[in-house]
């Protein structure tokens, strides 16, 4: 079975409060992007493992059983003791870019896992399953515009289409820890939430819509705040940077000629139609 698990974007990201775990609420809307991995699972024939993992494409840092592809069997088949699989991966979404690839490629695993043996999972354990293995992997499980709260884990349905918009996205040869990213955070409320700034017109999301974590980001790394400048120089309707970093996105109109931009020779780039 083969399956292409794709990116998604943060539209918008406000840090509204500190808990007393330590962990910080906020609100952002997660949208799915057409920047997708590919992953497959065939029976294993050889070995007297469970499983083995065949990774292609980007380099993935990291022992094979810390990929969440791996803990997703894991997590199945010690509920259902599965038979044994050949994983391949094939990594085309950068990481480290706020585009949740690794989250994407665990729930898809679930999802293809569930289809493969008849498992019989609902949407909704599913869900419950992902969101084992990561705050924003349940997302992944209906694939669809969501706002989500909390730490990032619960989730609102969000009726929003940006079908038709291009996108341009950047991922620099810049890594953000999440310790930076929070370097300057000072959590607030905005005044008004997400879930109604999104639905005015795009073209006036620059005004309202804004990722807190650019105010930490952009002065430590103005590389990364110079990519958005371009993208607005450009055109873009609008701009942003998708979760903690370090990818930047623009949306642009349908009939925008998007120029070769030089952003470095390790950069990654992609440019395409938004297809929901």
């Amino acid at each position: 079975m083969l399956t292409f698990p794709n990116a998604k974007i943060n539209l918008g990201l406000n840090i509204t409060e500190k808990r007393p775990d330590g962990y910080h609420n906020l609100e952002t809307i997660f949208y799915p992007i057409p920047v997708e991995d590919a992953l497959e699972i065939n029976p294993l024939r050889e070995g007297d493992g469970k499983y083995c993992l065949h990774q292609a494409g980007m380099e993935i840092a990291g022992e094979a059983e810390n990929n969440l592809v791996v803990k997703a069997y894991k997590l199945l088949d010690g509920l259902f003791d599965l038979p044994p699989v050949d994983i391949h991966l094939f990594k085309h979404i950068p990481s480290g870019a706020g585009l949740g690839g690794g989250s994407a490629d665990a729930a898809f695993m679930l999802k293809m896992l569930n289809e493969k043996f008849g498992l019989g999972l609902s949407t909704g354990t599913l869900e419950e399953y992902a969101a084992r293995l990561g705050a924003d992997c349940a997302f992944f499980i209906r694939n669809a515009p969501t706002y989500a709260e909390g730490i990032g884990n619960m989730f609102s349905p969000v009726f929003l289409s940006l079908k038709g918009y291009q996108l341009w996205l950047v991922k620099p040869d810049i890594f953000v820890s999440t310790r930076d990213a929070f370097s300057q955070i000072k959590p607030h409320r905005p005044e008004r939430s997400l879930k109604d700034t999104v639905q005015l017109p795009v073209e006036t999301w620059k005004e309202y819509m804004v990722n807190d974590f650019e105010e930490s980001v952009f002065p430590l790394f103005p590389a990364i705040g110079a990519i958005k400048d371009e993208m607005y120089r450009q055109g873009a309707v609008y701009a942003s940077m998708s979760g903690s970093g370090s990818s930047v996105y623009g949306l642009f109109a349908a009939d925008a000629v998007l120029p070769d931009v030089d952003f470095g020779e390790k950069a990654f780039v992609y440019k395409g139609k938004l297809t929901v």
